[in-house]
């Protein structure tokens, strides 16, 4: 049995092999006009304050991570793609070992077929992979069908999206931008210029967990409407979403109403966002779900729902972008929860270095009260390095 120490001197290894196994070979450095391979690979150490359950108690973790995203397209024939999206990731240190079940919280999978793949789980680090984009798509002038793993985008506002009820998003989650995917079958066909009509089923190995519904999507008065219904995980589950311009201010706003035999909830958020002349850009956003919130918040813990999207019945929400030099952005976000009397903080600076090399650090801090669900939710701090190719 391996040392702490030798444990920890295979790190770098792991991670150099992570990195080379992301890279296109020479033979694929030029890619065949229908294949396409592209990804990233990045590194970032994450410190983490927060006041866990006994006998963790109250302390400061760190954890490093390796990631290696990998890309690949191929289009079979004029009307046929094939798409094959995957996430490698290595992660060590504190949370890896001192943390009960923090690998079976890695090693996991809603979709139909569970493809998830714990590669190594040793004492303190862990290796997993996963693809969370697997489907074929035929894409003609009137009809677009997707089979398989798949981002099922219904969501309109930038900051939180009732209207995604196949694959919500955390907005808390730093350093997954592709956003997750779900097991579906999705066809839609245009009617129009501005029109179409979109059936989406998502069905679960477990039946009552499956999703279905249709969207129907149109244009009036100088705004994009859409119409959702369907089933939800045992709930009926209707709403409706838009999109507009006022003033050159977007104007973007969502809802959605679930209802079973015992209880109901609605959502609703409206969002304004705008772009000043000096490029600073600002998004403004109110959300209100009535049965909302929960008892208690731990940071990086925590699973939305579509019919549960936020940890309090309210958030205000606001965020801001300026670009401080042509390769540097400064972004602040604030989410006020009233109900809760509480605030999370989230500070970040990204720096293009170089082509395709970009810098990334941020910040999440939550304050509030002692009765307030996020009095033990944790604060971290994480400093990214991301190679694109």
């Amino acid at each position: 049995m391996m040392t702490s120490d030798a444990r920890y001197n295979l790190i770098p290894l792991l991670a150099a092999l992570l990195v080379l196994a992301g890279l296109p070979s020479a033979s694929n450095a030029q890619n065949r006009d229908n294949l396409r391979i592209s990804g990233y690979v990045q590194g970032n150490p994450v410190r983490i304050a927060a006041e866990l359950p006994e006998p963790l108690g109250d302390e400061t973790w760190m954890e490093y991570r390796f990631q290696n995203r990998l890309n690949v397209r191929w289009d079979a024939a004029s009307d046929l793609t094939f798409y094959w999206q995957m996430r490698t990731r290595m992660f060590a240190g504190d949370l890896v070992r001192d943390i009960p079940g923090y690998a079976d919280g890695i090693d996991h999978d809603d979709g139909l077929m569970s493809l998830s793949w714990l590669i190594f789980d040793q004492n303190d680090w862990l290796l997993h992979y996963i693809p969370d984009r697997l489907y074929a798509e035929w894409d003609t002038a009137d009809w677009n069908i997707r089979v398989g793993r798949q981002r099922v985008n219904w969501g309109v506002n930038m900051i939180t999206n009732p209207n995604d009820i196949f694959n919500i998003y955390s907005f808390y989650d730093f350093d997954y931008p592709e956003r997750p995917g779900s097991d579906a079958v999705r066809l839609q066909r245009y009617l129009g210029f501005d029109s179409r009509l979109e059936l989406a089923v998502s069905p679960a190995r477990d039946f009552e967990r499956s999703i279905a519904a249709a969207l129907y999507s149109f244009h009036t008065r100088g705004y994009d409407i859409q119409l959702i219904s369907g089933y939800y995980r045992e709930r009926f589950a209707m709403g409706a979403g838009w999109a507009g311009d006022y003033r050159g201010a977007g104007i973007k706003g969502e809802t959605m109403f679930y209802a079973d035999a015992d209880e109901t909830n609605f959502i609703a958020s409206a969002s304004v966002d705008y772009m000043f002349d000096n490029r600073m850009f600002l998004v403004a956003e109110l959300l209100y779900n009535a049965e909302g919130g929960r008892e208690d918040f731990q940071l990086m813990a925590e699973e939305l729902t579509p019919d549960n999207p936020s940890f309090s019945k309210y958030q205000i929400t606001s965020q801001v972008t300026y670009p401080i030099h042509p390769l540097v952005d400064g972004t602040l976000a604030v989410i006020y929860y009233p109900d809760e009397e509480a605030f999370f903080v989230s500070p970040s600076v990204s720096w293009s270095v170089i082509t395709d090399l970009d810098f990334h650090v941020l910040g999440q801090f939550f304050t509030g009260s002692d009765d307030s669900a996020f009095a033990n939710a944790g604060n971290l701090i994480t400093a990214q390095l991301k190679y694109n190719f």
